[in-house]
């Protein structure tokens, strides 16, 4: 038995059955979720210097352990990306979940290099099945606030996973493990909380064919989707040049030894990103993106100032601005292709949105990775800034050309 593709105002009359959470209370408990989700992302990167001491593996496996996840992440979203289109948001996020628990017992077990990448590759998955599922469900159930938690949420999620992480990598103790007991933790509240929400998606018949791999953007979407892209890449690849590198970074460049600051460098930026959202978000998606992409653009130029001279305070103020100025372009060039997304194609859009976001996270880091064994880490962090630079430079001048006025 088949049902018709549901209409936003279907969805606005789905009622909670009896001794489900209501659709607000869902809201924020599906924010919640994502945050974890986030906060789980950002947990390894200051760990990885301690993993790499005690298991004396190279830096080229610290690349492969960086590069597993975002590659079983994008595996993930162009296959699962949108089953819960089909299958319904509930079973889809429950799934995840219990992926990203086993991910977390396998970093707990984790005695060696080989652990470390089987747990990386599940919680690649992981996320990838659940990024999808939660941006569509968060639009189903308020969708003028949705586009504002989707690109503030996961700033906060990284940068409160960096910064708890390097907190107790520095001060706890069993540093390799705690930090994922607490996530477990936090999977297992979220699985409850999911499981008592009301289904935004009624099931509709193709499951199957949804897992052939492949990137759709609806017709309707296409024009907006492409005018957004160089921002997906500027503001992405950004992320993972500070996950990937910002930790050397301060390390090697700048003199400061210390774990926490390794966490401290990943909050700089993807706080503020928060905070950039947050500011940003009465404005239309086109001048989002107009306020937040030049910002973005002073605070790489900081970034460069900052390495040419080893200062640390300007290398930190630079990635506050960075981080404010991302908030603000991601903002609009989500909100911009969210504004189009039709109820029944929902994950598959947000699927591929961050199909290119999380190519961005990661193909250029691990590019990065491989050449700070062949021309060292100055080199390779001044061409990754300069090359950001100008990708957001051409976002600037696709979103004033080609997005619409509003």
């Amino acid at each position: 038995m088949t049902s018709a593709p549901p209409t936003p105002a279907a969805n606005a009359s789905i009622e909670a059955p009896p001794r489900r959470l209501s659709r607000t209370a869902a809201f924020w408990t599906l924010t919640a979720t994502l945050l974890a989700f986030m906060c789980a992302a950002a947990a390894p990167s200051p760990l990885y210097s301690v993993y790499q001491d005690e298991w004396q593996f190279s830096a080229i496996t610290l690349t492969v352990v960086f590069a597993v996840y975002a590659i079983a992440l994008l595996a993930a979203l162009v296959t699962v990306g949108a089953l819960s289109d089909h299958i319904g948001r509930r079973p889809a996020l429950l799934a995840a979940l219990a992926v990203q628990a086993v991910a977390m017992l396998a970093f707990i077990a984790a005695d060696g290099s080989g652990w470390l990448l089987a747990a990386r590759i599940l919680q690649g998955l992981a996320t990838g099945l659940a990024t999808g599922a939660t941006s569509a469900c968060l639009v189903d159930l308020r969708p003028k606030l949705a586009p504002l938690i989707n690109t503030a949420t996961p700033g906060i999620g990284l940068g409160a996973g960096a910064i708890g992480s390097g907190l107790l990598v520095e001060y706890a103790p069993a540093p390799t493990t705690l930090v994922y007991v607490l996530l477990l933790a936090a999977c297992a509240a979220a699985a409850v909380g999911v499981a008592l929400m009301p289904e935004t998606s009624p099931q509709r018949p193709g499951a199957l064919a949804s897992l052939r791999p492949e990137v759709r953007v609806p017709g309707n979407a296409r024009g907006r989707f492409l005018a957004v892209v160089p921002i997906l890449i500027t503001t992405w690849s950004m992320t993972g040049f500070y996950m990937s590198l910002g930790p050397s970074l301060a390390i090697e460049l700048l003199g400061i030894n210390n774990h926490l600051v390794g966490g401290l460098v990943v909050c700089c930026l993807m706080g503020t990103s928060a905070i950039g959202s947050i500011v940003f978000r009465r404005l239309r998606p086109r001048a989002a993106i107009i306020a937040g992409s030049p910002t973005l653009l002073v605070g790489l130029l900081g970034t460069l100032a900052a390495l040419a001279t080893a200062s640390a305070p300007l290398f930190f103020v630079s990635t506050v601005i960075t981080g404010f100025g991302f908030g603000g372009a991601f903002l609009g060039a989500f909100g911009s292709v969210s504004q189009l997304a039709e109820p029944n194609r929902r994950a598959a859009l947000f699927a591929t949105v961050y199909t290119v976001n999380y190519s961005a996270f990661s193909l250029p880091a691990v590019a990065a990775g491989v050449a700070v064994t062949q021309v060292g880490l100055s080199w390779t962090a001044n061409a990754y800034a300069i090359t950001v630079a100008a990708v957001a430079t051409i976002g600037l001048i696709a979103a004033v050309r080609l997005l619409p006025r509003e």
